[in-house]
């Protein structure tokens, strides 16, 4: 797997700037700690089972 850094995507940036692999770990960790801590505020879990494990009276 090639690093972000030698990929044409950031060729046009300095090499300084360009982003590094830890860069990319912390952006992706930083999404998932966001995308948890919303779905603990809200728990729409009552919501997705029921989408998803109940049936609707027109299929049943």
């Amino acid at each position: 797997m090639a690093a972000a850094s030698g990929s044409g995507l950031f060729k046009f940036l300095r090499p300084g700037l360009r982003p590094q692999t830890s860069d990319i770990t912390a952006a992706v960790t930083w999404a998932v700690a966001a995308t948890s801590g919303a779905l603990w505020v809200v728990q729409p879990f009552d919501w997705i089972k029921k989408q998803l494990f109940e049936k609707s009276e027109a299929e049943a």
